[in-house]
């Protein structure tokens, strides 16, 4: 019988490898609206960027309505080795009660959790956001042109992006 040896750390899962995510960036080909890029830079603590970030977003269509067929309003990307990621969606239509927004999912190796934020195109009265004291700004994505718009996340340390609980 062969006996294994205990090893003194483990790395925690899942892993992703970045095929995870091909293909899957793209919510605004064929949907009604006006598309939009969103770009931005997953950092940790030391500002440097996170490879193979997963990120998953979900969001209304332009009515602000979920349950649209011909928009999913689901979709995900990597971050590539600075930490960059992109999606190409559709501006998403107030829902009843909220701002639009865009709802962020990360995953990554070695998180003992999945981070939930959101990203707001401008900062106004809305039920979730105004529950953020400290760092609200962080959650309004800065306009970068006629339809791009930068969303940075920062997952721990100064400047730090807010996160959610999801229970």
């Amino acid at each position: 019988m062969t006996r294994l040896t205990p090893t003194a750390e483990m790395t925690l899962g899942p892993f992703f490898p970045r095929e995870f995510a091909e293909g899957a960036d793209d919510l605004a080909r064929d949907a009604p609206g006006e598309a939009i890029e969103i770009t931005g830079r997953v950092v940790q603590l030391d500002g440097r960027g996170l490879d193979s970030l997963v990120l998953e977003i979900w969001q209304a269509d332009a009515r602000g309505r979920f349950d649209n067929p011909a928009f999913p309003g689901w979709g995900r990307a990597a971050t590539d080795a600075d930490g960059v990621y992109v999606f190409r969606t559709i501006r998403p239509g107030a829902c009843e009660g909220r701002t639009p927004h865009i709802n962020f999912l990360l995953l990554y190796s070695g998180l003992m959790r999945q981070l939930q934020t959101v990203m707001y195109f401008e900062d106004v009265a809305d039920p979730v956001l105004d529950t953020v004291k400290a760092g609200r700004e962080r959650l309004v994505a800065k306009r970068e042109g006629e339809r791009r718009y930068r969303f940075d996340i920062r997952l721990r340390g100064e400047g730090e992006t807010p996160f959610f609980d999801d229970g």
